[in-house]
């Protein structure tokens, strides 16, 4: 075991942003929000800064453009949460699981990240490169895994980069049922849910300080910019003739 294992790490300096994508509106409760407090709260704990967007809250018009109301809709608040995603080093979806599935927030969320994925950082890379992604899915019916890898694929295509073991979730038994933090469900003192939530924020956490000491993602071989310049990074030298 490396020496590095038993140091207590310190996260300062590192920010995360959850995207709850629960149906209920505030004040409501939400069960996703109870998986949340869980890993938001182990980051909090070792230093990092922690923001929680309720999307359901919020006027996100639907649609792939970065600002809908240059695209006919009457408001939009997309583009000052997108301002929040591209100030944080570590990108959480949390959302319920509906009919097996991700819930239609949640789906409008990846939507309305997809529309700004052209956009391209200073070293001329995809917008979300440098980013740690990772995933937290309640329901009391089965999907878990489903909704995970949707989510975790999404993630990655955008541009975020997936640590070991970047999601985690909980459900009750499958059918109608308690759900996360109703009385008697046994959701949070499930040892595989708490293992796999405590897992995933440390990898999320690990990944994201290893990045920002990089300083992110190498940009050589992936600069959107040079490519368009003409640039092929040497792949106009391998092909099926290139022995």
């Amino acid at each position: 075991m490396s020496a590095s294992a038993d140091v207590t790490p310190d996260f300062s300096g590192l920010t995360a942003l959850f995207l709850n994508c629960t149906l209920k509106p505030s004040p409501q409760l939400s069960h996703t929000q109870g998986l949340i407090d869980l890993s938001a709260g182990l980051m909090r704990q070792h230093g990092a800064e922690v923001e929680v967007v309720r999307a359901v809250d919020h006027d996100i018009a639907t649609g792939v453009y970065p600002d809908m109301t240059e695209h006919g809709a009457v408001s939009d608040e997309w583009p000052q949460i997108y301002a929040r995603v591209q100030a944080a080093d570590i990108l959480v979806l949390a959302g319920p699981i509906w009919l097996g599935d991700n819930s239609s927030v949640t789906k409008r969320v990846v939507e309305r990240l997809y529309a700004n994925s052209s956009e391209l950082n200073a070293e001329g890379q995809y917008a979300y490169y440098g980013k740690v992604g990772g995933v937290l899915i309640t329901g009391n019916e089965d999907g878990v895994k489903h909704c995970a890898m949707n989510l975790l694929y999404s993630l990655q295509h955008l541009g975020c980069v997936i640590p070991p073991q970047a999601d985690a979730g909980w459900i009750g038994e499958v059918g109608p049922g308690p759900s996360y933090l109703d009385e008697g469900s046994g959701g949070p003192g499930n040892d595989f849910t708490n293992r796999n939530t405590t897992f995933m924020t440390f990898n999320l956490l690990h990944l994201a300080r290893i990045l920002r000491a990089a300083g992110g993602v190498p940009a050589y071989g992936n600069q959107r910019t040079r490519w368009d310049a003409g640039e092929r990074f040497g792949s106009e030298q391998v092909g099926p003739d290139s022995g």
